[in-house]
């Protein structure tokens, strides 16, 4: 898998911009089919980084109703990546 097709987006709500800050650890949505060290390949490849710990987690797609219709999203991957001490991730560096 390429390393652009395992990491889709980085995750910026409220909760992993503080674990970002505090424990350096950065939050991504994933391919669901991408492993923990293809993930870590991934991240220490784009960004020239060394990752101590992946972590990942499935989430199930939500409930979405428009009228009488509804349906599920689909399901997807979030990954939390924990960075060395002392190196940071640019967020303007982050594949398109």
């Amino acid at each position: 898998m390429n390393f652009t097709e395992v990491l889709i987006a980085p995750i910026l709500s409220e909760k992993s911009v503080i674990t970002k800050d505090e424990q350096n650890r950065y939050t991504f949505r994933v391919n669901p089919k991408a492993t923990k060290p293809e993930i870590k390949k991934a991240v220490e490849t784009l960004f020239k980084v060394k990752v101590s710990t992946v972590r990942t987690a499935m989430l199930p797609g939500k409930l979405h109703r428009v009228g009488r219709y509804e349906g599920y999203r689909s399901d997807w991957k979030k990954a939390i990546v924990t960075v060395k001490a002392g190196q940071k991730i640019d967020m303007t560096d982050l594949p398109k």
